[in-house]
């Protein structure tokens, strides 16, 4: 099938290339010309792991081309995909603008009858909002719009697009669910559950599950500060809880909060969605407002841990201190800093005095870009060169596998934070290491 991607972000091209390795004809589309540039001179824009040899493997089979022109990408295909951005507004809500835009423009460019797919995360209502955009710019087409959100995890994108948990379409229209069917007939024998539903029902799908992940998440840090406040041992407690079959194991591991372009957005949006339906959501607001505390309440345990340790005075702990924070981007395998605790933290120990270089194998530029007065490194011996604490914020295999009992001879003073529980407090004990994490009994 000949399927128009309209986006080369994170969602587009990932997507698109997906499709294409299952055999479709895929046009990416994007008004970017450097990007498309780019794309066509064989370079990736993102880093996502794998996602280069199915770019490279769909441009070589001749299934995945890169264009700027969206009107001539319209006319050659039946079905458009609409993957542009929906970034928080400054009022919370999404901003649907792009989206709106790349509506107007399949309307106008339309040369016959189209199935319009909107794959960005959207706010319920949105694709029928999409709908009215295109019958208010075309009286001649019929345009049939469906909902078919992502499930697709930052740094295993490829891999969740390929073997999926589920499929999830919403269309009023038998026709579309029909093509809809076809598109994704290459998991028919792989027993993968296709919900298929009301467009409402379908972008709610994605919200939720959002919102649900990002619960679990807040709920496991406020036990890991619990843990610190009774003395029990956070990780025995996700073990004993995650077990149970009815709550699962994923997503109980403490950290620094959760981070990336989905859940931050998704959640308060979902909140502002909640409200102006009279309808309240008061257990996502709360998740919102513990992750963003929890994010904070760090900052400062950072500084307090580093002036018991230094045997300062907390109240100006960190002046003319050296900090390296271990990993940028929000997780692993990624080089997406948007909502990252790296800035939140980094610009707080800054703004506390502290000079501060950040170690990242990936998201330097784009740190650099997001975090006023910070140093970066590709280079790990760089980052501890020196350094009077370290503060551990991604699970980078790089920074998981640190030697300890080597590179403590680089730090100026042996302590370390670590917001992701990497390390054995036992061990670290025995290196004489300074060594704080979440939600486990301190070893000295």
């Amino acid at each position: 099938m000949k399927i128009a991607m309209i986006g080369t972000g994170y969602v587009g091209l990932v997507t698109g290339a997906c499709l294409a390795k299952i055999g479709h004809e895929i046009i990416c589309v994007d008004q970017d010309r450097e990007k498309i540039d780019a794309l066509c001179g064989g370079a990736i824009p993102i880093f996502e792991p794998g996602l280069k040899d199915i770019v490279d493997e769909g441009v070589q089979d001749g299934k995945l081309s890169f264009s700027t022109d969206l009107t001539q990408a319209i006319e050659l295909v039946d079905v458009i995909f609409i993957a542009v951005g929906t970034p928080q507004a400054s009022d919370g809500r999404s901003d649907l603008t792009q989206i709106e835009n790349a509506a107007k423009q399949i309307a106008k460019a339309a040369n016959g009858d189209k199935v319009v797919v909107v794959k960005s995360t959207v706010p319920v209502g949105t694709c029928r909002r999409v709908g009215r955009i295109l019958g208010k710019h075309d009286h001649q087409h019929t345009f049939q719009v469906t909902s078919n959100p992502e499930f697709l995890r930052e740094g295993n994108a490829v891999s969740d697009f390929m073997r999926p948990d589920r499929i999830v379409f919403g269309t009023n229209s038998a026709q579309a669910e029909a093509i809809m069917c076809d598109i994704y007939a290459h998991f028919d024998g792989a027993n993968v559950p296709v919900i298929k539903t009301s467009l409402e029902t379908s972008e709610l799908i994605k919200y939720s599950a959002n919102a649900f992940l990002a619960a679990k998440v807040a709920f496991i840090n406020e036990m890991a500060n619990l843990c610190d406040a009774t003395g029990a041992n956070v990780d025995d407690l996700s073990l004993g809880i995650g077990l149970d079959s009815r709550i699962g194991a994923a997503f109980l591991k403490p950290g620094p909060g959760y981070g990336g372009s989905c859940f931050p957005k998704d959640t308060l949006a979902l909140t502002i969605l909640a409200q102006e339906a009279d309808s309240p959501s008061r257990i996502i607001e709360s998740v919102v407002d513990s992750n963003s505390n929890h994010i904070r309440r760090l900052g400062r345990k950072i500084a307090d841990f580093c002036a018991d340790c230094w045997k300062t005075d907390k109240k100006n702990s960190l002046i003319d201190k050296r900090i390296a924070v271990l990993g940028l981007a929000f997780k692993a395998n990624t080089d997406d800093i948007r909502s990252a605790a790296s800035t939140v933290i980094a610009p707080l120990l800054i703004k506390q005095g502290a000079s501060v270089i950040g170690f990242d194998p990936e998201a330097t530029i784009a740190a650099e870009a997001a975090i006023d007065h910070i140093e970066t490194t590709t280079v790990i011996n760089e980052a501890l060169t020196g350094a009077d604490a370290v503060v551990v914020l991604t699970e980078w295999d790089a920074i998981k596998l640190i030697d300890w009992a080597e590179k403590k001879t680089l730090l100026n003073a042996p302590v370390v934070i670590d917001l992701r529980n990497l390390y054995s407090p036992e061990m670290m004990a025995k290196l004489g290491i300074q060594y704080l994490s979440l939600g486990r009994p301190t070893v000295e």
